[in-house]
């Protein structure tokens, strides 16, 4: 690959989303929580990483190079405030929530167990996402 060259990884978001829906789909639940807590650790990572896809391709279709994508979430805040942004602060608030939902929560601590709260969350992710690619 040359200096500067694209990469088109249109649909890598949604894919990354439906294996994040398929990982707690045949997970068993009682009284409305997960009894297994590895799949749903690993859907909330797998929907966060559909969430930091989604903003790549973004930022690869406003011009960035695959170098220049954020390599941090430190990064992708401040190419969320840079580039998606500007004049709509709800967008940065979205990805925050979700950082700290599925990342933090669901995956590194593995707090997320409730059903409902799960699927809300994978519902959260798809509307940002939709929101970024549309």
């Amino acid at each position: 690959m040359t200096k500067g060259a694209h990469v088109h990884i249109e649909g890598e978001a949604l894919r990354y989303l439906e294996n994040a829906k398929d990982l707690v789909k045949n997970t068993p639940i009682e009284d409305n929580i997960y009894l297994d807590k590895k799949p749903v650790r690993e859907a909330c990572g797998t929907a966060y990483l559909a969430v930091l896809e989604a903003i790549n391709e973004v930022l690869l279709k406003k011009g960035l190079t695959v170098k220049q994508l954020p390599k941090s979430v430190d990064g992708y805040r401040a190419a969320l405030q840079k580039y998606l942004s500007v004049n709509n602060g709800k967008l940065l608030r979205e990805f925050e929530t979700l950082y700290e939902t599925l990342h933090i929560a669901g995956y590194y601590r593995g707090l997320l167990r409730n059903v409902n709260i799960v699927k809300e969350e994978i519902k959260n992710t798809e509307s940002f996402i939709k929101k970024l690619l549309n």
